[in-house]
């Protein structure tokens, strides 16, 4: 049965030598070699020679240079190459930190300068924003195909005690950013307490289409090695490739954001009997959709889940979710899940309040910025700036996730950063960007805007600006003109106001 798996993968893992110090894909090459680990760009990769890929990328990156405990950045796409960057890095016992490929130049410019990093790892398609960014920095940027080139191998892990394995950003670039220092443990806790909740098949198979820079993907690559399971990698969301995949890979599994699981129940009306979950999480999920999902015979896992805390939180599995609308079910084993008022008091159930996390898969901190950590960690709880309640049975409802932040098709969009880029603009004098409902996307990104007194633009020309600063997710798509923005008794915008325009 799939609790049995998972309880001897676990006790596997826990036996002997401290599993956080071993090196996780040499270990489970060495288990099981002939296990399928990796289809991906039209190939497969068993473990044993996905081992060995990985050795020699581990080999060229410490022959470039590249030594246990640097932060190296990386630019690149879900691919092949990509996962073997993730392992070899872990080989090295390099931090690395992947970056979000639909950042502008700016954005990214900001980013590296945060991490102080001196090396820059790319793939073809962003060879050209990676050589620019790497002059205007003056980094040491590396094609991955070069990498893959190298005849150096190194067979086993250099840092025998690693800490952390990437700094994954949370944010853009306006203001300080935020990166999150996740640590092996955290990985290796968070594998553990998904497999106690959702089962391990033997067999199984896990569609991959978050990217890389989201702590989905790079909790799915790690998972699957403590698993000895595969991954179905695709390199983006695209519903015909999809498809394939789930009539032709025999999938089991899948990770999908609200939007993605829309377009697949249009797109779908039969799905395969190897599907047994999909585990919908990175944005609040409508009612209609579940239950368009439960007619249709999709068994939809909602959970909660959030960077700083190594992905999932809780979930709440396919056969509870008729009975518990809008849960996204108890907190998975180890962790500790809250919900407390603005003195940190514990709420009784129903009583809506900040959501606190507690166990070992939360974050080591953020990245160079003590202040925030001091705030996000306190009295021993991660303090999520997330609202809502949990009820009687300690199941987890999620009202509003993280106060302002938009969710738009799985991306967090700050509205703040968002109106500072707009701000910028000479013509324009105030701006308030807010979520919009939308049934496709979950919200879309909404600006009300006060031109300057002799300003003069339109919704054309103030997009085109938007699009040379922004990424394409955080672009506003819906806009209103208007003399003033409305205030509040106390003198600030009355962001619930502008919200309630773009609903009418």
């Amino acid at each position: 049965m799939g609790d049995d798996l998972a309880h001897r993968m676990a006790g596997d893992l826990l036996r002997g030598p401290d599993p956080l110090g071993a090196d996780w894909l040499a270990a489970r090459a060495a288990a099981s070699p002939d296990a399928l680990a990796l289809v991906a760009g039209g190939r497969r990769w068993r473990y044993g020679a996905l081992d060995r890929a990985v050795s020699a990328m581990a080999g060229a990156l410490v022959l470039d240079g590249m030594l246990p405990g640097q932060t190296v950045a990386a630019l690149v796409a879900n691919s092949p190459a990509a996962v073997f960057l993730v392992h070899a890095a872990a080989r090295v016992g390099l931090i690395l930190a992947p970056l979000n490929t639909r950042l502008a130049a700016p954005e990214l410019a900001g980013q590296l300068r945060h991490l102080g990093t001196s090396w820059l790892l790319y793939d073809g398609p962003f060879a050209a924003v990676a050589e620019s960014l790497a002059r205007q920095l003056e980094l040491e940027a590396r094609p991955l195909a070069a990498l893959e080139a190298e005849s150096s191998w190194l067979t086993e892990r250099i840092s025998p005690e690693p800490a952390v394995q990437s700094i994954l950003f949370t944010s853009g670039t306006s203001g300080a950013p935020k990166g999150v220092r996740l640590t092996y443990a955290n990985h290796f806790w968070s594998a553990a307490a998904s497999a106690f909740r959702l089962g391990l098949h033997p067999g199984e198979r896990w569609l991959s289409v978050l990217p890389l820079h989201h702590v989905g993907g790079m909790a799915i690559l790690f998972r699957s090695v403590l698993y000895g399971t595969a991954v179905v990698l695709q390199e983006r969301f695209d519903v015909d490739a999809f498809d394939a995949a789930l009539d032709e890979e025999a999938i089991t599994m899948t990770s999908l954001v609200p939007t993605m699981l829309y377009r697949l129940l249009e797109a779908r009306s039969t799905w395969p009997d190897s599907l047994r979950l999909v585990l919908l999480g990175g944005a609040a999920s409508s009612p209609e959709l579940l239950e368009a999902a439960q007619r249709a015979g999709v068994p939809v896992a909602p959970t909660y889940g959030l960077t700083e805390a190594a992905s999932q939180v809780a979930t709440l599995p396919p056969d509870e979710v008729a009975a518990h609308p809008g849960s996204v079910g108890r907190p998975l084993l180890f962790t500790q899940v809250a919900v407390v008022d603005e003195a940190g008091e514990r709420l009784p159930p129903g009583a809506y309040g900040e959501i606190v996390v507690r166990g070992p898969t939360v974050m080591a901190g953020y990245y160079e910025n003590e202040a925030a950590t001091a705030r996000a960690l306190r009295g021993g709880w991660l303090h999520t700036g997330d609202i809502g309640y949990l009820d009687d049975g300690g199941r987890l409802y999620v009202v509003q996730r993280r106060h302002d932040v938009i969710s738009s098709g799985g991306e967090k969009v700050y509205p703040t950063e968002v109106e500072a880029v707009l701000r910028r603009h000479p013509a324009v004098a105030a701006a308030c960007v807010v979520g919009a409902p939308d049934p496709e996307w979950g919200e879309q990104v909404a600006a009300m805007v006060v031109l300057a007194e002799d300003g003069a633009l339109s919704e054309a020309q103030l997009g085109d600006y938007c699009r040379r600063e922004l990424a394409g997710y955080k672009l506003p798509r819906r806009w209103k003109f208007v003399d003033a923005l409305p205030q509040t008794a106390s003198g600030t915008v009355a962001r619930a106001e502008v919200a309630a325009t773009f609903t009418n």
